[in-house]
């Protein structure tokens, strides 16, 4: 796949998927309206608006290098040439997932919403049987001793924090 063609599917595939699962579905579930953040909280509101942004940022950098770096795509149909352990996978293996989680676990802060708590843990669920049950064998599959490498020393949600360099452990 080319760069240009690898770009413009992610684009699309960031629209359709990430934007359904965290901006299509949150709005069904709360009409973005809210009373107060979660718990009254003032912090919990500005915690939960900081994972919306940082969500977002994260959620567009990994798609971009996905399609720079890895000439495909996030969509298991147009998958990635090569693997990408750089950038945000340098901390975490699935920013990805971690981001969109993280998203909606800051709209359900902001807006005060235990609807939208209750679905990000569902969401996170999707996402970890998901990986474990597909992505990782299918990634062994692909990439051998470099995904393995990349496993032992990139955790799978919680991210490391000092970024890994890859041949240094």
């Amino acid at each position: 796949m080319k760069r240009t063609s690898a770009l413009a599917s992610t684009t699309l595939f960031l629209i359709l998927a990430p934007g359904t699962v965290a901006g299509v579905v949150p709005w069904w579930i709360s009409g973005w309206r809210g009373t107060a953040p979660l718990l009254g909280m003032q912090a919990l509101g500005i915690t939960g608006l900081v994972l919306v942004i940082g969500g977002v940022l994260v959620l567009v950098e990994s798609f971009a290098r996905f399609a720079w770096k890895g000439l495909g795509t996030p969509a298991p149909v147009l998958p990635t040439r090569h693997l990408v352990v750089s950038g945000t996978y340098r901390f975490v293996r699935n920013p990805m997932y971690v981001a969109v989680v993280s998203v909606i676990l800051g709209q359900s802060l902001v807006l005060g919403s235990l609807p939208l708590l209750t679905y990000a843990l569902c969401v996170w669920l999707c996402f970890h049987v998901f990986v474990m049950v597909y992505e990782e064998p299918t990634l062994r599959r692909s990439f051998g001793a470099e995904y393995e490498e990349f496993c032992v020393n990139v955790p799978r949600w919680f991210p490391r924090l000092h970024p890994w360099a890859k041949g240094r452990g």
